[in-house]
């Protein structure tokens, strides 16, 4: 895969999981959030089981045991992040979802530069200023409004931050639809417990969510984190990060196109920026490209 090709389904992957948030907030009418999270991890691992074992050829067992061992911690990660963010859309807005999630794009080159201890490319600070200003005024540039959903919501950015970088380092396996697999059995077994401990299970409930839960467990789970894990192998953490914040933009269309949710002149500003912080990080891409040449 190019960096090209691996940028174009980085940003298929943000249209994907921009219209999931729409999804994701119906289902909140009919199920609980760890109930839906669980759910949400058992279709997308049962989706990509049989692809996964096609891949066992390729690695060696050494490799497999890393490979585990990073599910693992991918796995709680993104647990942990989606069901703040699951919680949190019970009464945070589409909308506002979408801008406090994308908050992880200033987080993640922090946390990757931590985890490497590698500074990352001197492009990648503006653009992450251009998408923390352009978050702040899609959410019409106040806090004041935000309800405590949006607060977990925000808290959320910070474990996908985590997720983005555990995820990059699990490309070296090069087995990006064992690790997606793996990683949602292990999110599917943290949910469903939590289900048992904290919520009700409701079948009838679960049954009016299936349309949600097929979205958002196929598409948005499946096959958008197997494509992020395939384009990690190609784009930097904290560059891949940036591009995937479109998500915003997207999730903020898809509300106001079927949620009937506005947003005032200032919020389409900071769309434009989030556009111009990934443009300026497809520009930076293509100057080191030619300077390698």
């Amino acid at each position: 895969m190019s960096r090209l090709h691996a940028d174009l389904a980085l940003l298929l992957a943000a249209a994907v999981w921009g219209l999931a948030f729409v999804f994701q907030k119906s289902a909140m009418g009919h199920i609980g959030p760890l109930l839906f999270i669980a759910a949400r991890g058992t279709v997308a691992a049962l989706a990509l089981a049989p692809l996964a074992l096609r891949e066992r050829h390729v690695a060696d067992t050494a490799a497999q045991k890393g490979l585990a061992r990073a599910a693992g911690w991918g796995g709680l990660a993104f647990f942990i992040a989606a069901w703040l963010q699951q919680a949190g859309l019970v009464t945070a807005t589409v909308t506002n979802t979408g801008f406090l999630t994308a908050l992880y794009v200033v987080i993640t080159p922090f946390i990757a530069w931590g985890w490497s201890g590698r500074m990352p490319s001197r492009l990648v600070w503006p653009a992450a200023g251009f998408s923390a200003v352009g978050t702040w005024l899609l959410g019409g540039g106040t806090l004041g409004s935000f309800s405590e959903g949006d607060m977990l919501v925000a808290i959320s950015a910070l474990f996908w931050a985590a997720h983005v970088v555990i995820t990059g380092q699990a490309a070296r396996f090069g087995r990006p639809i064992a690790f997606t697999a793996l990683q949602f059995a292990v999110v599917a077994a943290l949910a469903t417990t939590g289900t048992m401990l904290l919520e009700t299970f409701s079948l009838a409930g679960l049954t009016k969510a299936a349309p949600d839960i097929a979205y958002v467990g196929l598409l948005s789970s499946a096959l958008t984190f197997t494509l992020l894990t395939v384009a990690l192998q190609h784009t930097p953490p904290s560059e891949a990060a940036v591009i995937v914040s479109m998500e915003t933009v997207f999730a903020a269309l898809a509300a106001y196109l079927l949620l009937g949710e506005r947003l005032p002149g200032i919020g389409w500003i900071g769309a434009g920026l989030i556009l111009c912080a990934t443009l300026l990080i497809q520009a930076g891409g293509l100057f080191a490209g030619r300077r390698r040449g």
